[in-house]
Formats: C-alpha cells, sequence, structure tokens
C-alpha cells in the first residue's frame, strides 16, 4: 500500500472510496438518496480539480495495486492560530482495519506541521461510532459538540482537536461586543471554512449553551447569514463557505 498525492487521475476512484464508505458509515441513519446527493455535491469533479490546484490544501490518497483504498483531505487556515482542518478520512469498507487510516493520517500530519499549524481539528457526527473511536486512538481530544441539520433531522457532531507538538491546553473562547452592545463568546476552536478567512461559532454565554451566530474571520464582523443548506455568507465583506459538510472521518 502507497500513500502519495492526489492527482486529477485519482478523482474517479476517490468518488467511488466517498460513496461506499459514506454509505457503510451512515447507512443506519441516513436514506442513500441523500448520501448519492452528498457525494455529488461534495465531490463533483471541479470542486475537487480546484482543491487539487489549491497550495493550502493536502490531499492524499492510499493506493493498493493501482487501485484507491482511502483518502484524506486537510486545509490550513489562519485564524487566530494557524490550524490544519480534516476535511476528509475516507477509507473504503473491505479495507478497513488494516491500518489503512492510521497511515493516512500520519502523513496528513506530517505535511500540516511542514504549513506551521499548531493545532490539528477533526469532526464527527456522533452517529458516526467507529470514526469518533478512531480519533481517540489518535490521541485527539474531544473538545466541544453542536448540532447540525442533515436531510430535516438533527444530528450531534464532535469537535476533535490535537496539538501535536505542544501537549498544552489553550483557553480558546473570547469575550466580544455586539454593535448593540450585548455581550458574546466567540469559540475560536470552533469554527467553518470560509474563501476569505474562518466564520467563528458565537454564544451568548462562556458556556457555549445558547448560540448566537457566526463572526466572520476576515472582517470580524457580526452580520452573517445562512441558508438551509448550511452556505454562509459575511453581508459586510462577501466571505463566504460552500455548503456544509458532515465530518472528517468515515472510517
Amino acid at each position: 500500500m502507497d500513500i502519495r498525492e492526489a492527482t486529477a487521475a485519482d478523482i474517479d476512484g476517490i468518488r467511488t472510496v466517498a460513496h461506499d464508505s459514506l454509505a457503510a458509515s451512515y447507512g443506519h441513519a441516513l436514506e442513500d438518496d441523500i448520501i448519492a446527493q452528498a457525494v455529488e455535491r461534495w465531490y463533483d469533479e471541479g470542486t475537487l480539480t480546484d482543491d487539487l490546484d489549491d497550495p493550502s490544501t493536502e490531499f492524499l490518497v492510499a493506493v493498493d495495486e493501482d487501485r484507491i483504498v482511502g483518502f484524506a483531505q486537510s486545509y490550513v487556515v489562519e485564524r487566530r492560530e494557524t490550524v490544519g482542518e480534516i476535511d476528509w478520512l475516507h477509507v473504503e469498507p473491505p479495507s478497513r482495519g488494516s491500518g489503512i487510516g492510521d497511515g493516512l493520517l500520519a502523513a496528513l500530519e506530517r505535511r500540516l506541521l511542514d504549513h506551521g499549524v499548531s493545532r490539528i481539528e477533526g469532526r464527527v457526527l456522533e452517529a458516526n461510532e467507529s470514526g469518533a473511536g478512531f480519533y481517540e486512538r489518535e490521541n485527539f481530544e474531544a473538545i466541544g459538540e453542536r448540532t447540525v441539520e442533515i436531510g430535516g433531522e438533527p444530528f450531534v457532531e464532535k469537535l476533535y482537536s490535537k496539538f501535536p507538538e505542544a501537549g498544552g491546553r489553550q483557553v480558546l473562547t473570547e469575550a466580544a461586543t455586539l454593535p448593540d452592545g450585548r455581550q458574546v463568546y466567540v469559540a475560536l476552536d470552533e469554527s467553518v471554512r470560509g474563501a476569505d478567512g474562518p466564520f467563528y461559532a458565537v454564544y451568548l454565554d462562556r458556556d457555549r449553551t445558547e448560540r448566537y451566530g457566526y463572526l466572520c474571520g476576515n472582517c470580524d464582523g457580526f452580520g452573517i447569514s445562512m441558508d438551509t443548506m448550511g452556505r454562509v455568507v459575511c453581508e459586510d465583506c462577501e466571505n463566504r463557505r460552500k455548503p456544509t459538510r458532515w465530518d472528517a472521518s468515515y472510517l
């Protein structure tokens, strides 16, 4: 088994692994048509080609006898710190349990460290028990959760974080003031990737029990709109994110 950078020639194999992996991890919780729509939306050729050409993206594939059996993708995001966000980590069902996921993650971590990241993040739906267990075995710490909507149904998404070099924890909640004078709390460890900067989750209380919305990491504006597909747009600087993806581990 070989782990290497993904190329445009790998796109069909990536799509096949993504579909089979999603179906295995979420077939018990999601309808087949929702999974099929997710693959078409997230893994269309244009999107994958753009990601492969993006210098802030690390995209690796695991190859066994010229066949794609797994892949991992991560973005390097400049927040208050440099963070590596693991967007996908898929392994085809017949190859799970053979160390492919561990190999992909180790290779991805090395590349992210070369980018100077101080922290690596991964998100996993609670319904994906094997994915959560994977991160815990890899010394990631569960640091929070939120509720996301998929196919009209609510699902709990867990956030995992790892400090590859420094073992210490950080205080990752920052107080801020809204234009109307109310105090809110910005979760620096809970963000989504935008085209020009991250969007940070904002809460009305420090314990993060009551959600307010988002803060735009590009212009520090609170005027954020979000549609039912999870697209987030800053009304001040037009920073925007793509539709919501479920999580970063489908093992």
